[in-house]
């Protein structure tokens, strides 16, 4: 996370030379990027931190499911409209996220304990979807995006290094810790940019579903790389997505 931190803002602050375009440090646009970036980076150390007793399959699934807390608040808190075809879509995608679920029959914790990790799952899940929310919020008040996402950046490098020192209790610099770090860095720079420009021009509640259905891509790459085998489970899971793309993109 740290690693990610550093290679994202380093990205980020060079968007800004390279467009030759001033920084921009005005309230609205730093405030906005620490409501997103505190969310942003909870969310990510809350899931890394429940996926420590509960099963991937089941963290990623809850996670996924930001989109229902997403569209609560886009429709509470921005206004957005609510028709028959987005919630349809929005649905599918529910639905598509449901079906990867598949409990590992290996995987039994402690009942007390797998409720507590599996309730910070979902409070991972529900800031995720407060991030959503507070960037599009940000942008219809007329905040820096660049400034919002350089903020935001900043915010990993801290949130990072704090959940470093906690859990490793040293700083321990790896070639394969840097490796990862620089590729991750190189692909969340480019997720949040992207998904910033989306946010421009898009109602978050229409973006953030469609972003959630990036598990289609992972799949496929995962079947062709033959790293896991396509079930029925998994290509009805495709199904419904792009279904509840197809729908949402008609909105």
């Amino acid at each position: 996370m740290l690693g990610i931190g550093v290679v994202w803002s380093i990205l980020q602050a060079a968007t800004y030379i390279l467009r030759g375009t001033p920084v921009v440090w005005d309230w609205v646009s730093i405030s906005y990027g620490l409501g997103a970036g505190v969310f942003l980076t909870l969310s990510n150390l809350l899931l890394l931190e429940s996926l420590t007793y509960i099963n991937v399959g089941l963290g990623s699934t809850v996670y996924r499911l930001n989109t229902i807390i997403l569209v609560l608040f886009s429709f509470w808190l921005l206004n957005e409209p609510m028709s028959p075809i987005k919630i349809i879509g929005i649905l599918c995608g529910i639905i598509a996220v449901v079906l990867l679920y598949r409990p590992d029959p290996g995987f039994s914790p402690d009942r007390s304990v797998f409720q507590i990790f599996g309730c910070i799952a979902i409070l991972a899940s529900c800031l995720r979807g407060g991030y959503g929310v507070i960037s599009k919020a940000g942008l219809l008040h007329q905040a820096n995006a660049d400034t919002m996402l350089l903020v935001i950046s900043l915010n990993w490098i801290i949130g990072g290094g704090i959940y470093a020192y906690w859990r490793e209790k040293t700083m321990r610099l790896t070639a394969t810790i840097t490796g990862y770090s620089i590729l991750s860095g190189i692909l969340v720079f480019l997720i949040v940019n992207t998904l910033m420009l989306a946010l421009k021009n898009g109602q978050a509640s229409v973006v953030i579903p469609i972003a959630n259905m990036s598990f289609i891509v992972s799949l496929a790459i995962s079947v062709l790389m033959r790293f896991e085998p396509m079930t029925f489970h998994k290509g009805m899971a495709v199904v419904w997505a792009g279904l509840s793309i197809t729908l949402l993109a008609r909105v």
